[in-house]
């Protein structure tokens, strides 16, 4: 079965076999054509030379019908000091006739030489333009097929993850309401049974899980929050669940006063866990989130000791459906690049990574603006 690639680039090869063939033809067609106006010009000048030196047995109508019959090629008749003495045809000013064709000598007399220089008709010069636009027509069309392509492919792309996303969010919504159930009544028979707290936050969590799921193609709602609060509470919550070698650090300015952004909760602390996760998979024992600001907006980076990316890794890691893990759909930070980029207004960025040595991503976010 002949792979989509493979596809794109037969017919990418078909294309340009049509574009050299067709800039092989029309030059082939410019020689001719070229030639020809040569001949005819060679005409011209015999029938003007003979013109000139009429005499009675001359076929005036004949000769006058075969210079009348030039329309279309330039013709610039100078003296032997290349001054332009007439011209047919002339749509430019030419100050130096040797940039034209010829010179076809036109012997008057003895001492009394002429000389015609003729320029491209327009027929030829659009013929010999024709290919080149051509080949820009069709650099266009394909740049505007390869865009709408890309449009489709990532609409379907974000319809599929949206629906597989809701989907997620309504099936977890009938264990978690059993699991409720089981709770309401262990706690009637174990009302003292120090789990049931845990197994209740445990099941809070899953609320939250569901809530961000439910969110997913849709536009949520924006509140005032103050970020490193946000941050903060979303750390607390992963220090307890990653593994207990990982350190988690959250550093800040001393001078920090309140720092108020608009966010969706639940979904901007799904992509700071994200990333705390990833670091962790990639083998990761130290993780700093620091938070920075300038005028307008916030900086908060993720950075972590872990294995790091390749150049090829780093190029493909926000497309969906891309990981590295062996199992895995891929589909952590293509979200996160949505929740943070097309629902936040922000911006997400590999700031940089390295084999070895690890990785760090930058979260921008602007200020909320106070009213």
């Amino acid at each position: 079965m002949i792979r989509p690639r493979n596809i794109s680039w037969i017919l990418l090869s078909m294309l340009l076999l049509i574009v050299v063939a067709t800039v092989l033809y029309s030059g082939q067609l410019v020689r001719e054509l070229k030639q020809e106006e040569q001949k005819r010009m060679e005409i011209w000048s015999e029938a003007t030379r003979q013109l000139i030196m009429a005499d009675e047995d001359t076929d005036i109508d004949f000769v006058s019908s075969i210079i009348e019959d030039n329309t279309t090629i330039p013709v610039y008749v100078t003296d032997s000091a290349g001054q332009i003495l007439l011209s047919r045809n002339a749509k430019r000013s030419i100050r130096d006739p040797r940039t034209l064709h010829g010179p076809i000598e036109l012997a008057l007399a003895p001492d009394n030489i002429q000389y015609i220089w003729y320029d491209d008709s327009n027929l030829l010069r659009r013929l010999r333009y024709f290919p080149y636009v051509q080949l820009s027509l069709i650099l266009a069309f394909l740049l505007l097929a390869a865009l709408t392509l890309i449009a489709i492919e990532r609409s379907e792309q974000n319809r599929l993850w949206v629906g597989l996303t809701k989907e997620t969010a309504h099936q977890l919504g009938t264990p978690i309401s059993s699991l409720n159930g089981w709770l309401l009544l262990l706690r009637d028979n174990y009302p003292d049974e120090p789990y049931l707290r845990q197994m209740q936050t445990d099941i809070d969590r899953l609320n939250i899980i569901a809530e961000r799921f439910s969110k997913v193609g849709s536009i949520p709602d924006l509140t005032p929050a103050d970020l490193p609060q946000v941050v903060e509470e979303t750390v607390i919550y992963m220090r307890s669940r990653l593994p207990h070698k990982t350190h988690i650090a959250f550093v800040q300015p001393n001078d920090a006063q309140q720092q108020s952004v608009l966010l969706s909760i639940p979904l901007f602390s799904w992509v700071l866990e994200n990333l705390m996760k990833n670091a962790v998979d990639a083998g990761a024992t130290d993780i700093t989130l620091a938070l920075s600001e300038d005028t307008k907006s916030y900086q908060l980076t993720v950075a972590d000791n872990g294995r790091g990316m390749d150049k090829t890794t780093q190029r493909r890691i926000f497309e969906p459906g891309y990981t590295t893990k062996k199992r895995g759909w891929g589909l952590g930070l293509s979200m996160a690049k949505r929740i943070i980029e097309n629902y936040h207004r922000g911006k997400i960025t590999l700031k940089s990574s390295e084999p070895g040595v690890g990785t760090t991503f930058c979260i921008t976010l602007k200020k909320a603006v106070n009213r």
